[in-house]
């Protein structure tokens, strides 16, 4: 080895055996290699003479390369030299050469600086170039191979729309193509005729490649080339031989499936199509596992959906008869290939068989033979919608493979139940006959595929309900009548596994509009939820899933389920039990469907009016008294250890969400005012669960679950819930956390959007001691935004300042700005006002800005009822001086109020609006003081300051819209005169 092969070899190592620091050499020398002038003709020579692997490959590398980059910079000599060296190479049948003896990435790598020289030079420069290479195919299988290489880096470098490509790499793509066309693309078809005749049986790889790269160019040469009478037999023949190598029948397939997606006129492809015979290789899909098969079966989707575009496109009636006669003799292959075959054209097959069904959208009545093709469509769905049984036990406990699958499954079926559904449409007989006949075909199955097969029955019903319309549902039109008493009867043998039983709940809870509508089968609904098919199910995700849907149902059939009241809660006693029961929420508590739902089923049930009074009380007592006590119990005992505590605070959380949701289906006029005495039933739960603050005030979890319960309660109590309020809040007030405070600042908007003023003095006396903990952990003049905040004790922090915006925001809209005046109040009114300023010109969320500007105008109309007369001493001055001037004019001022935003351009409907109301209360001594120092300030034109003061002075009513366009043509009009002078921060 010469110095420089040493160099390559040792720079490729990665035995580990070599030096780092050698390594590091090596690679430099190379590099100073790469920049000498004559770094061609040093890379040709060893391309040559030297059969190691490692230095090819880097002078192929380096070839590519230079030419690549440094093309233009390259002398004709020198391009000369290249081009005759790389096409010797290439085209060498001498053994000695080596690199057509070498690996096929050595091969693949010459073919790439080959068709790098054909970027720059075909047909312009190297007009001859495949002309040069075509006489030396003749040397063998080599050089023929790597003519293929060459054919397939042209594709991939700069022929083939699968890779995104440049403008320019377009246009040198058709100069290419087109130049190939005219001069020798007849040629090459020849030459691959020719080697595949030749070389069919004695080297039958070589035949495959070559069909192979033909299949990449049909798509764009003249057809006539391909489909003849010469090549279309050679390529079926090749196709239907047994014998012969499967990987070559694979790529004569390929050709034909190239041949019939060319692109043409629908007449024209018609007739293609026709000629073709392609009856010829429908039994090929019946050789089992065979190579062939998938090639065979794409071959087949891929007719099947050229034919149906004739079809669509065709205008005569005889061609559309011609298509249809097609297509009815390839749809039973493509039927059959789909159910029985091992193949990767699945979505293909879908879109095709949507395809075919969105053609018969128009017609009235189905033929024999399309109802037939209809029939096998709903069978390939079910087919491929069902489970592999080889996955029923991961299913069923839902293990990592089981959700893997699961998920699989559930993308996979997204088009095949959108297909079911058209299919529902065009024939929703046939349709609702073929699930009864899979239910019954499902229920006698062996119990090796019984799961699988019920499974995709019912998830076939289930969805097609979401096709069917409401009155039909309700009617029971066609089978359905027949299908969902035949459902709710059936108790299937593979029921206890999840995936049956949670198809069925969600399947009859579906349909259960037609229940409504037919009460009789009311008790069997019951009877599904209540066994153990439904909330008794030995799976606690079925179970918990259905009381869920057993909560749906109840909303749905309430007013027909007061004779079964008694019924539902003797079957519901367990599952109540259950429900607080230690192990079952200490090990299986999720936070989705965590069981709940079962409470407020009951709730909606016993909560009616329909529901005589003595029985209500009875029915809520016997729920709320032993919870209450459990509660009570496990207040007042202590605990010893972590674990024992914490099986106790999710015992009371659990029991806090049940009362919850049991409340959830009483109203407020029915506990208020037609039955007070549930409403004190509530109330003595409420003082009882208040507790749970004083017992364990520093416990989360346990203090959300209770500022839940008062949400509900203010909800279902109404004003009665007052009394209790006081003390609600000193609990919920003695911690200071930001995310405390912001769901504490909920629930009191909550109180003021719903009772106003009833309750001021509630809110008047909490006020001053939110005011003092917000402004003593937010700053009042700055933005919490920016460097450094993006940590989750900052997002608290931002997310408590935007709370306190909106609450001070509920409280000004609600008529109850007076609080802010209070004795104890007072103390933080000139910090409120400084943080209402600051944020109105400047906070980030345009939105927050604008309900600040908002609180601002509301603000004078409470306190200001003319010039000169305030509640609020200094108030007037302030919002004139301070409000006016930097919120209305200096930050609308600033290049990043963007008038194209939206959001931007309500708050400068506001700021116009206060304006307005400034001027209606303020009368002269806002307008004086608005033109005649905030003008200035903006070096705004006399002119333009005399037209905003009559504007103001003449707006009438309520329409401010002439007012608002000519202030932003104002302020527009000033960023122009600025330029860049006055930039409000």
């Amino acid at each position: 080895m010469d110095p420089l092969e040493e160099a390559i070899v040792i720079s490729f190592d990665e035995s580990g055996n070599i030096d780092s620091g050698l390594k590091a050499q090596a690679v430099a020398y190379c590099q100073q290699i790469k920049e000498t002038p004559t770094i061609c003709r040093i890379c040709i020579e060893k391309l040559r003479f030297c059969k190691l692997v490692q230095v090819q490959f880097w002078c192929l590398q380096t070839l590519h390369e230079v030419i690549r980059v440094k093309y233009s910079l390259m002398g004709l000599d020198e391009k000369d030299y290249v081009r005759s060296s790389v096409l010797s190479i290439a085209c060498s049948d001498d053994k000695n050469v080596g690199v057509l003896e070498g690996p096929a990435f050595i091969k693949n790598k010459l073919a790439q600086v080959f068709v790098t020289l054909i970027y720059f030079e075909y047909p312009v420069i190297w007009s001859s170039v495949f002309v040069d290479f075509l006489p030396h195919l003749s040397k063998g299988a080599a050089v023929i191979d790597m003519f293929c290489r060459v054919l397939n880096s042209l594709d991939d470098e700069l022929i083939s729309l699968d890779y995104p490509r440049s403008p320019e790499e377009v246009a040198v793509a058709g100069r290419v193509k087109d130049a190939m066309r005219q001069q020798c693309v007849a040629q090459i078809v020849r030459a691959w005729y020719d080697i595949v005749t030749l070389y069919r049986n004695s080297d039958p790889e070589l035949s495959s490649g070559v069909l192979d790269t033909m299949r990449r160019y049909i798509s764009w040469i003249d057809i006539g080339l391909v489909a003849n009478d010469a090549f279309v037999p050679l390529l079926f023949d090749l196709v239907l031989l047994d014998g012969l190598s499967e990987q070559l029948r694979c790529s004569a397939a390929g050709c034909i499936s190239a041949v019939v997606l060319k692109r043409m006129d629908p007449q024209s492809k018609l007739s293609l199509l026709e000629s073709l015979q392609i009856s010829r290789v429908f039994s090929l899909i019946t050789y089992g596992d065979s190579e062939l098969v998938p090639g065979v079966a794409a071959l087949l989707t891929d007719y099947a959906t050229e034919v149906l575009e004739c079809l669509k496109r065709v205008n005569s009636e005889e061609a559309k008869r011609e298509s249809t006669k097609l297509l009815d003799e390839v749809l039973p292959s493509v039927f059959y290939v789909v159910q029985n075959c091992e193949v990767h054209s699945g979505f293909n097959v879908v879109q095709l068989l949507s395809s075919y069904m969105a053609t018969m959208k128009g017609i009235s009545t189905l033929k024999d033979k399309e109802l037939h093709h209809v029939g096998q469509i709903l069978e390939v769905i079910r087919t491929q919608i069902r489970y592999d049984p080889a996955y029923r036990e991961n299913l069923d406990s839902l293990d990592k493979i089981g959700i893997e699958e699961e998920d699989r499954m559930a993308e996979s079926r997204k088009d095949l139940l959108v297909l079911l559904r058209s299919v529902g449409r065009v024939a929703p007989n046939l349709t609702l006959l073929f699930i009864r006949n899979s239910l019954a075909s499902a229920v006698s199955s062996s119990s090796d595929r019984n799961v699988e097969e019920v499974e995709a029955a019912l998830s076939l019903f289930y969805a097609l309900g979401e096709s069917q319309n409401e009155e039909s549902m309700k009617s029971g039109s066609g089978l359905l009548s027949e299908l969902v008493p035949t459902l709710l009867s059936t108790r299937f043998p593979c029921h206890s596994h999840r995936l049956v039983a949670l198809v069925y709940l969600d399947t009859i809870t579906r349909y259960m509009k037609f229940v409504q509508e037919n009460p009789q089968y009311i008790p069997m609904v019951l009877a599904a939820f209540l066994d153990e098919r439904g909330i008794r199910h030995p799976n606690v995700n079925v179970s918990r899933r259905a009381s869920y849907l057993f909560m749906r149902v109840v909303k749905l059939l309430k007013a027909n389920l007061v004779p079964f009241i008694e019924t539902i809660l003797q079957g519901l006693q367990d599952a109540v039990a259950r429900f607080t029961n230690t192990g079952y929420t200490s090990k299986e508590l999720s936070a989705s469907e965590d069981g709940s739902h079962i409470f407020e089923a009951i709730g909606l049930l016993i909560g009616m009016e329909d529901v005589p009074l003595e029985k209500q009380s009875e029915y809520l007592s016997s729920l709320l008294t032993p919870l209450c006590q459990q509660v009570g119990s496990l207040l007042s005992t202590p605990t010893d250890s972590m674990d024992e505590s914490s099986a106790k605070f999710a015992i009371i959380q659990q029991i806090i969400m049940a009362i919850n949701a049991l409340s959830k289906g009483f109203s407020e006029r029915l506990v208020t005012a037609s039955r007070p005495a549930i409403g004190q039933m509530f109330k003595k739960t409420l003082d009882i669960l208040l507790q749970v603050l004083i017992v364990y005030p520093k416990v989360e979890p346990l203090r959300n679950k209770v500022l839940s319960f008062i949400h509900r309660m203010v909800d279902t109590l109404g004003a009665s819930v007052f009394p209790y309020l006081p003390k609600a809040f000193e609990q919920l007030l003695t911690e200071s956390e930001p995310e405390e405070m912001v769901r504490f600042l909920v629930l009191l908007n909550q109180l003021i959007c719903k009772f106003s003023t009833l309750v001021q003095e509630i809110v008047e006396e909490v006020f001053p001691v939110i005011a003092g903990r917000i402004f003593g952990m937010i700053p009042t003049d700055a933005i919490l935004s920016g460097p450094g905040t993006n940590t989750e004790e900052f997002r608290e922090l931002q997310e408590l300042q935007k709370s306190f915006y909106t609450f001070l925001h509920v409280i000004t809209m609600h008529g109850l700005s007076s609080i802010f005046l209070s004795p104890k109040s007072r103390g933080y009114l000139d910090r409120l006002m400084q943080l209402l300023l600051y944020t109105s010109c400047n906070h980030r969320d345009i939105l927050v800005r604008k309900a600040c500007v908002q609180i601002f105008t509301r603000l004078i109309k409470d306190w200001c009822t003319g010039p000169n007369e305030e509640k609020v001493p200094g108030f007037q001055r302030f919002v004139i001086e301070a409000f006016a001037t930097n919120c209305c004019l200096q930050s609308v001022l600033d290049k990043s109020f963007e008038f194209r935003d939206a959001n931007t351009l309500l708050l400068f409907g506001e700021i116009v609006s206060a304006q307005k109301v400034m001027y209606e209360k303020f009368g002269d001594d806002f307008l004086v003081y608005f033109v005649s120092r905030g003008f200035p300030a903006a070096h705004c034109p006399q002119d333009l300051a005399e037209q905003y003061c009559q504007k103001l002075q003449v707006l009438e009513g309520c329409d401010i819209k002439a007012l608002k366009s000519f202030y932003q043509s104002l302020i527009e009009n000033l960023r122009l005169q600025q330029n860049g002078s006055l930039v409000f921060r």
